[in-house]
């Protein structure tokens, strides 16, 4: 679930137009915001481009498109689609929820489907997890005709539902019951297990002078908490009362067969429990749903099944008006989203996603509706997206569900409170074909492992056992045995497995150079010393917008200024070169450069918290966050070492909340000189939270540098600080380690948390990598220049071609301090100078500076064995300067 954005990125810039002819024409406007007087509104036509195409099984279709604008200029988002034909008398939609059917303990939607047996699923309502609450959904919930949850007094909430006939249906819909006493006394049921929230719009407590009945679904340990109320309950039994309780909750676990009547009010709902129920007694609740725009009332076993979600999103085929404020789920903004909608004619049904994820931003709603009109959506609504955002599916031939796509998390999928699954009954058939199972995606050097899966005429999984497989490539981007594919060269290639008479194909593609648009290697340490073990992970990014990491066997590693190794992912330095104050580590794949650089310098353990004496303690913002910062034991993963441990809850407070590890009583840890980074070993729990620290620099100025832009990950990493990027100067003290719930999207991260630091590491390279700096004129056409003032010849005169002014290399890198290798086979320049690595190729106006791939104005020239370079382009992607006199026609570098 997504909260309210409060700036809008410049992808939001949007306005959906009708569509024309299978494409959506989307003109500039700020959802939401202000318009900028310096755009002008420019109609861009957007569209969806069909990627794939597979069945899951009888009647389910599992399709993925590309949402591209009609120039192909910016980056594509990737569209998701679970295809359900509800005439398949083999196929049923039902609604997932929390472990053994308990509406309020989460879990993920590939736990979900592992639970049920779906064979395919997406995440469904939304829910709150901003205050003490147990999360349930906000609006109804039918799971195999049983009404599990009941909607909440919200407006403009919309439900998806399957009805017992199996047609689906979206509406608005509410809650009503009565309860009746053995005396005939009646009262009128507001609800079924409800966590306690406001009603709308009158901004009521939903639980005050109310009847709410809790089924054995609800297995929080409160009925519910933060309700503001004081509960009477009473036990009923097979529709006996059997215990009740005034003025305190029951403890008697509910059974199955039974459920408990919670009111309050001395002169309403509690006074009817106390007044008309009286133990040994019968009781009857009865309830059902009804229509808020036809008044039709539906009882629960009306409904094969029901997942209520959030504003309605088409309607009649067209994107509709919002009937909820939007604001909440981020509607404006560009965020993962999931939705659902069925046909005109209601054969079909969607279930639908949009990945957010490396360079995939997601959509706003409004192009969410545009989406679904493009897909045939009659009637959508949408549901809970942003980190809760997950579709699984099982492909051909598998027996379990697997991630369609990635989450905002990459492969981690948020626990949430229910969803929509996708069930088969179909018998067992007779086989129909194999299907070659194993990654779609490889990187040159490495290898991938594929099986032969089976299956049926109902396209569900049979075992495969004693069906032999012969492999084949039909073109040459590697190599296969066994089925063991190793990948030799980029490319895509159709990858087909044979079995007697059956056969499969698949594509496989091999990621090359052309593809990438930006490589990053992120060393633990930048300190170069003999004998340095530094871990050196190489991510891609690529030109769709995909953030890959390579493997380490795929990476060829160039070394200048020292002598080593690289394995598994790590360089050790052997030795540095005499005179060398800078290395460079530089990470190759498929000849597409990136590098590290390296300078000697010191490291200096600051803190490892096994001799600490100093007091650490906790504080929180607002005084509602509370907590506990101690130096313990016993931590997995540091079982028998001592770390720094800070445990936090948001649960209460409102707004953007602070959780502080303050160390010695805020005056700090002493830091000696001015490092330029720090690396410390930090346990993570996957909370989303901001991770920062606060220091105070030598005049006494707090500095607060980022750790983390999000805690993403579980377990222990080494995480790298920039302290000089910071502006921090020494000498000077670290005062705190802290999280930020920002409040944006706060319901993305956790309420409750546990984080731990160990081995906080200083690292004193040089503050800067010293580089020559000089004013260097020169004349085209003239072998006679001046450095500093002062004459010098030039071994050849600058020249000027098709307006661009050409000098040659040599003299000017050994100028400017730099070196440079000539690949004569590549016709490629590598130039390295300072902390910057600028790669050319003659003929060719691409460039890639530091791993980022750039386009030139000029490209080398070679002459007389000479190389020239384009003169504006090599020195100001150096770092320096360039200035043209065209009546003179002088150049000058400075």
């Amino acid at each position: 679930m997504v909260q309210q954005t409060q700036h809008v990125r410049s992808r939001s810039l949007r306005l959906v137009a009708p569509l024309l002819a299978g494409a959506i024409v989307l003109s500039s406007s700020f959802s939401g915001g202000f318009i900028p007087h310096s755009y002008a509104a420019v109609a861009v036509t957007y569209k969806l481009v069909k990627q794939t195409d597979a069945i899951v099984t009888s009647g389910v279709r599992e399709l993925s498109y590309k949402w591209v604008p009609s120039d192909s200029k910016q980056a594509t988002e990737a569209v998701h689609v679970l295809q359900i034909d509800l005439t398949n008398p083999y196929v049923k939609l039902d609604a997932m929820g929390g472990p053994k059917g308990s509406v309020t303990t989460k879990q993920s939607v590939g736990a979900m489907a592992k639970e049920t047996g779906a064979i395919a699923g997406i995440n469904g309502d939304v829910f709150r997890t901003g205050i003490a609450t147990e999360a349930v959904p906000m609006g109804a919930q039918i799971t195999s005709g049983k009404l599990l949850v009941s909607t909440e007094q919200l407006t403009g909430m919309y439900a998806f539902g399957v009805t017992a006939d199996g047609k689906p249906m979206i509406d608005q819909f509410k809650f009503t019951g009565t309860v009746t006493a053995a005396d005939g006394a009646q009262f009128s049921l507001t609800g079924m297990n409800k966590s306690a929230y406001m009603t709308e719009p009158n901004s009521a407590y939903s639980h005050v002078d109310a009847l709410y009945i809790y089924t054995s679904a609800w297995t929080a340990p409160e009925r519910p908490v933060n309700s503001a109320t004081k509960p009477t309950e009473a036990l009923v039994v097979d529709g006996i009362v059997t215990e009740v309780s005034i003025g305190t909750p029951i403890k008697t676990a509910i059974p199955t067969n039974g459920y408990i009547l919670r009111g309050h009010g001395d002169k309403t709902a509690a006074d009817f429990i106390k007044t008309h129920l009286t133990v040994g007694q019968p009781v009857q609740s009865e309830y059902s749903l009804q229509s808020m725009t036809n008044g039709t009332t539906y009882a629960e076993n009306a409904f094969q099944m029901m997942v209520s979600g959030h504003t309605l999103l088409v309607d009649q085929g067209a994107a509709s008006a919002f009937t909820r404020n939007i604001n909440g789920v981020s509607g404006g903004a560009d965020r993962a989203r999931t939705a659902v909608g069925y046909s005109k004619d209601g054969a079909t049904a969607y279930l639908v996603t949009v990945e957010e994820n490396g360079g995939r931003d997601g959509v706003t709603l409004k192009e969410l509706q545009q989406i679904l009109v493009s897909l045939g959506a009659w009637k959508a609504i949408n549901l809970d997206g942003g980190g809760s955002t997950t579709m699984v599916s099982r492909p051909l031939g598998e027996f379990q569900v697997q991630l369609s796509h990635p989450t905002s998390y990459g492969t981690t999928q948020r626990l949430v409170t229910n969803g929509i699954g996708v069930f088969t009954t179909a018998p067992s058939g007779e086989l129909k074909g194999i299907t070659a199972s194993g990654p779609k995606t490889l990187f040159v050097g490495g290898q991938a492992n594929y099986s032969l899966k089976a299956y049926d005429t109902y396209y569900n999984p049979l075992d495969p056992t004693g069906l032999a497989a012969i492999w084949k490539l039909d073109k040459a981007i590697g190599t296969i045995s066994g089925g063991t594919l190793t990948a030799t060269k980029p490319g895509n290639a159709t990858l087909s497995v044979t079995s007697g008479q059956a056969t499969d194909k698949t594509t496989i593609e091999v990621i090359g150079e052309a593809q990438i648009s930006q490589l990053t290697v992120e060393p633990s340490s930048r300190v170069l010393r003999p004998g340095a073990v530094i871990s050196v992970p190489v991510k891609a990014t690529l030109t769709d917008g995909r953030q890959l990491s390579i493997p380490a066997a795929s990476i060829k590693w160039e070394f200048r200024g020292f002598t080593g190794k690289a394995d598994g992912g790590k360089i050790t330095v052997d030795q540095v070169q005499k005179n060398a104050s800078v290395g460079y580590a530089i990470a190759r794949y498929d000849g597409y450069g990136t590098v590290a650089v390296l300078a000697a310098g010191t490291e200096k353990m600051l803190e490892d918290f096994e001799k600490a004496t100093y007091n650490v303690g906790f504080a929180g913002t607002p005084v509602e966050t509370v907590g506990t910062t101690t130096i313990s034991t016993g931590i997995p993963g540091r079982e028998n070492s001592k770390v720094l441990v800070l445990d936090y809850d948001f649960t209460n407070g409102k707004g953007k909340r602070y959780a502080n590890a303050v160390l010695n009583d805020g005056k700090g840890i002493s830091i000696d000189g001015t490092p330029s980074t720090m690396t410390l070993d930090i346990l993570g729990d996957q909370s989303s939270h901001w991770l920062r620290a606060e220091f105070t620099d030598a005049k006494g100025k707090t500095v607060y540098i980022n750790v983390a832009d999000k805690i993403d990950w579980t377990g222990w990493k080494n995480v790298r600080i920039d302290l000089a990027a910071g502006g921090l100067t020494g000498p000077s003290k670290l005062t705190k380690l802290y999280i930020v719930n920002q409040e944006q999207d706060q319901d993305e991260r956790a309420v409750t948390g546990e984080l731990a630091f160990d081995n906080l590491v200083l690292q004193y390279p040089p503050a800067q990598i010293a580089v020559p700096k000089p004013t260097i004129v020169m004349t085209v056409g003239k072998k006679e220049a001046t450095v500093d003032g002062k004459k010098a010849a030039l071994p050849a005169a600058p020249f000027n071609q098709g307006g661009t002014n050409y000098v040659p290399l040599q003299y000017i890198a050994t100028k400017l301090g730099a070196t440079y290798q000539w690949d004569n086979a590549a016709k490629k320049i590598t130039v390295l100078r300072g902390d910057r690595m600028l790669e050319l190729w003659s003929g060719s106006s691409k460039a890639i500076l530091n791993g980022q791939r750039l386009t030139v104005t000029g490209s080398p020239i070679l002459q007389k064995n000479n190389v020239y370079v384009p003169i504006r382009v090599i020195t100001e992607q150096l770092g320096m300067k360039v200035e043209w006199d065209q009546k003179k026609k002088t150049i000058t570098i400075h």
